[in-house]
């Protein structure tokens, strides 16, 4: 029996498009894992490859190299309807976060793994008229409804870049500051994305992290969707950027910030 792992938030564009004489079966409690059975795995690599699926939707989990950390499971189109519920704006204040980012209209932000926009809408008001917001995700249906939603809210000064898993995909030297909020954890090639968000940032400018307190219990969040400080600090810091301060304001959340070193 093979078994193959699948970037998470792929299983179910995967699912419809295998052919249905195969025989496969989806773990239910494993959505990310399909197990082929009696297939070498070279033959089914081979066969995905003709299927004409991306590449990056073949890979083993990993774990951080430097801290061991495992790498959480990116979050699909379906969990969308979790990232606008009603209960978000008291669970994480966005609000009081972006207060701390000491925004200026006519700046240019980054906002990685931007989702359905619960974060770039507020941003984009923040650095308004003239200032802009290039929300990034690797989700072409994320960004879909990053679009309508900024457009139902009436907010012009959005750009959505589709990015991939190792490259942000954001314009070289011109963002005062990217924010990665809830993201960071789930990247699946987090060096390789911190190096592309370096080459986008002007020299000095901030990387500022919002991550789950793994420090906390009592935050109702899977342990593989939080973070601590030190381990953000060893992650983060070889990367070619130097570590600010934290910021612990939020119910559930840290801030960290970061700039980028020369």
């Amino acid at each position: 029996m093979t078994c193959i792992e699948i970037v998470p938030g792929r299983t179910e564009e995967l699912l419809p498009v295998l052919p249905a004489n195969w025989n496969y079966r989806a773990l239910k409690s494993d959505r990310h894992r399909i197990w082929f059975k009696s297939w070498p795995l070279r033959t089914v690599l081979c066969l995905l490859a003709l299927w004409g699926l991306p590449s990056a939707a073949v890979q083993a989990q990993s774990v951080h190299p430097i801290t061991g950390r495992r790498i959480a499971p990116v979050m699909s189109l379906s969990g969308a309807d979790w990232l606008d519920r009603d209960e978000r704006q008291k669970e994480e204040q966005p609000e009081k976060a972006i207060a701390e980012f000491h925004l200026k209209p006519g700046m240019m932000v980054g906002d990685v793994g931007a989702g359905t926009g619960f974060y770039s809408i507020r941003l984009a008001r923040c650095v308004a008229p003239k200032g802009v917001v290039y929300a990034n995700d690797i989700q072409p249906g994320m960004l879909e409804r990053l679009r309508a939603n900024a457009a139902a809210q009436q907010v012009t000064n959005i750009v959505t870049v589709l990015g991939t898993d190792s490259d942000p995909k954001l314009p070289a030297g011109t963002l005062d500051m990217v924010v990665l909020v809830d993201v960071y954890h789930e990247f699946s090639r987090p060096q390789r994305m911190l190096d592309g968000i370096r080459k986008c940032l002007k020299p000095n400018a901030q990387l500022v992290l919002l991550e789950f307190r793994k420090e906390d219990p009592s935050v109702p969040i899977r342990p593989e969707h939080k973070m601590s400080v030190d381990e953000v600090k060893a992650e983060v810091t070889p990367e070619g950027y130097s570590f600010d301060k934290v910021v612990d304001t939020l119910p559930w959340q840290h801030i960290i910030f970061f700039h980028r070193l020369p």
